[in-house]
């Protein structure tokens, strides 16, 4: 008899810790929720599982795959927990950071507050050395400017060194000898080096994405042979692999080497189960939204694929202008992400306008009615006020609630200044919180030249079902698909990655006269390297290799990412990718530019293990509207009355069972609401599909 492989994911948040174990391909055995133990986050980790093998009879030792994901990389970023980085750049460059973009992201912003790139200018340090853009050496890299280098880094205190020449991408040779150099005479130091990190053109952005992954280097590589010795210690003897920003997994290796790579892994995962469930039930333009403790997290997803980006901004000063944060360039699931959660705390500011968010409470002290020392409310208390959370089933039992406290608080912190009982606190503090999230998803829709109106709203994380009906409605989406064990749906996505690894190279050429002998050259070296990293971690497995080109007008500044063929490319090319550059430029812009010469800037390979197959939509069952007998009070989301919801679990649901809302669906790890004026039914693959088809007026 052959047994199911059994494979573990571990998702550590702000606020918890989500645990998915499942046998196969896809059966969940288990699944829990543990407080994040934020001074070793590998305990609440090792908690979590500990549970889920508990409830299950199984031991850590049967699991033949594990994927974990974290938020400590952004949350160092954010928080500023880093090593001391001192900077190389060549000489004469000193002040990239300083120049960064030469222009303000707010023009006219007197107060202006400029975004912490991490490195003060005193460790901005310089070596003489020179190389040209296509990878000649200028000035040679001597000895003595070597020496003279070491001594300014002593100097500097620095813990980390990110090493930026230029035009290292063409040729990395310089940096590669100051890296070995400092690897044998300074063996405590940790070196980052661009052509390495992010072997791309744009000084800024380049020098920022390694300075990046050098501040957190240090920090991600202690925590990652903790994680690994624990569970190792526990039993687990099959490889641990890590999610990446890109939706890909990597192994430790690669992860510890580049760690900036697991920025926003948890939320990437997220974003990789909304396409499965887009894919696997038609639907073809989806809106992700993932609410846990601490942040919402809202994705636009066509065709069954998340969009993508090169490029995004961590810690802006300013919430939601670009340009205020720190620029790193690296393969990433594009998302809007905001410091509204459950555990976002509520208040009233100085000019008496109720504010919620974006600091959390986090899992420590987390809200008040966790009884951990929590004193000001949050959204969860807001929640549990409103009736929408019911004590009895909230996180499996395992966190004791206090109901009274949450009401006191929200009284005391906002009701006696704004004149409110504790219910109109917490009805305030619920529709400013709902709006703040919906109109996040329509800034990153309108950004994105999309539309949210058609959108199928997938909905998970611990508080996503129990917003989603409200922020739907605000955001103007008119259908919620909630797949099973939403409350750990980002570990669930986990398990759904490929293990993948992405590498591009800068090498200028125009499209018209691009010397293909050395391009295709280049592709076999990239391709190479990344299959490498592929292999690691998944074995002598099947791949698929994706190749692109970011192309652009002549003189444009910015590229537009372009499909190539998987095979190399021939003279008989040129002519099918003008047209398919001319196709996505028309998508951005409406109409290309005749006449004008088409220049390539970067070149890009992904090498990823084989897409599973996708299995045929089923029909959906007939509906029959059930009647539910038992109900809870709740204030009504719609009209703010007070009415009776249905109460139902989730588990005793059939395919085909409907009804009417308000109501309020119960599971393990989350709760759903179905508000006064949706209605909720379950599909042949046990979604819950809410669709708002009624007043839902008193």
């Amino acid at each position: 008899m052959t047994t199911q492989a059994l494979r573990l994911a571990i998702d550590i948040g702000g606020t918890f810790t989500d645990t998915v174990l499942v046998s196969g391909e896809e059966t969940i055995l288990a699944s829990t929720k543990t407080l994040t133990t934020h001074h070793n986050p590998a305990d609440g980790a090792m908690q979590g599982a500990a549970r889920v093998m508990q409830q299950t009879g199984h031991h850590l030792s049967e699991v033949t795959g594990f994927i974990h994901g974290t938020t400590l990389a952004t949350n160092a970023l954010i928080e500023k927990r880093g090593a001391v980085v001192a900077t190389v750049t060549t000489e004469g460059f000193r002040d990239i950071l300083e120049i960064a973009y030469e222009r303000r992201y707010s023009q006219y912003d007197i107060n202006l507050e400029k975004p912490d790139l991490l490195v003060p200018r005193e460790r901005a340090l310089t070596v003489r050395e020179r190389v040209s853009v296509d990878g000649k050496v200028l000035i040679p890299l001597e000895d003595a400017a070597v020496d003279a280098l070491l001594k300014d880094i002593d100097a500097s205190g620095a813990e980390a060194v990110a090493i930026c020449l230029m035009h290292a991408y063409a040729n990395p040779e310089h940096e590669r000898r100051l890296r070995d150099t400092l690897a044998d005479r300074r063996p405590d130091l940790t070196v980052s080096i661009s052509s390495d990190v992010s072997p791309e053109a744009r000084e800024f952005d380049r020098l920022c994405t390694t300075v990046a992954n050098a501040y957190i280097q240090p920090l991600m590589a202690t925590y990652l042979a903790r994680f690994v010795e624990q569970f190792e210690a526990r039993g687990v003897t099959c490889p641990i692999l890590m999610m990446t920003a890109g939706g890909g997994m990597c192994t430790m290796r690669t992860a510890a080497r580049f760690p900036i790579r697991l920025v926003e892994s948890g939320p990437a995962g997220g974003a990789i189960l909304a396409a499965r469930v887009a894919a696997r039930a038609g639907l073809d333009q989806v809106l992700s939204f993932d609410v846990g403790g601490t942040t919402a997290k809202l994705c636009l997803i066509d065709n069954a694929r998340p969009q993508t980006s090169r490029q995004f901004e961590i810690a802006r000063a300013a919430r939601f202008i670009k340009g205020s944060g720190m620029p790193v360039r690296i393969p990433v699931i594009e998302m809007i992400e905001i410091g509204a959660g459950g555990g976002s705390i509520a208040g009233v500011d100085r000019l008496g306008r109720l504010t919620v968010g974006p600091k959390s409470a986090g899992s420590e002290p987390g809200p008040v009615a966790f009884m951990r020392g929590g004193t000001r409310p949050t959204v969860t208390d807001s929640d549990i006020t409103l009736g929408y959370i019911v004590p009895d089933t909230f996180a499996e039992g395992h966190i004791q609630l206090d109901p009274e406290g949450s009401k006191q608080a929200l009284s005391r912190v906002i009701g006696s200044k704004l004149d409110l009982d504790a219910v109109g606190a917490a009805d305030g503090v619920s529709r400013i919180v709902d709006e703040s999230m919906a109109s996040a998803g329509r800034m990153h829709a309108v950004e994105s030249g999309k539309d949210l109106g058609p959108r199928t709203m997938i909905a998970f994380g611990g508080n996503g079902p129990l917003h989603a009906s409200r922020v739907a409605r605000s955001a103007g989406v008119s259908r919620i698909v909630i797949p099973p064990d939403p409350g750990v749906g980002s570990a669930v996505g986990f398990l759904f990655a490929p293990v993948s690894f992405e590498i591009v190279r800068s090498r200028y050429s125009l499209l018209g006269s691009m010397e293909l002998n050395g391009i295709n050259t280049l592709f076999e070296a990239m391709i190479s390297e990344a299959r490498e990293v592929v292999l690691q971690g998944a074995g002598d497995v099947p791949t698929q290799t994706l190749r692109t080109a970011f192309m652009r007008y002549h003189g444009q500044g910015h590229e537009i990412e372009t499909s190539l063929p998987d095979r190399p490319l021939t003279a008989e090319d040129i002519v099918p990718l003008t047209a398919a550059f001319e196709q996505e430029y028309r998508k951005q812009f409406s109409r290309p530019v005749p006449g004008m010469q088409i220049e390539i800037l970067n070149w890009a390979v992904r090498v990823a293990t084989c897409d599973s197959v996708v299995p045929a939509v089923p029909e959906t069952p007939r509906l029959k509207t059930i009647s539910v007998p038992e109900t809870r009070p709740i204030t009504c989301d719609v009209d703010g009355v007070s009415k009776q919801a249905a109460f139902v679990a989730r588990s005793d649901l059939k395919p085909g069972d409907h009804l009417h809302g308000p109501a309020l669906i119960t599971e393990p790890q989350t709760t759903t609401l179905v508000s006064a004026d949706f209605s909720a039914h379950v599909d042949a693959l046990g979604n819950l599909v809410l669709v708002q088809d009624q007043k839902g007026g008193a």
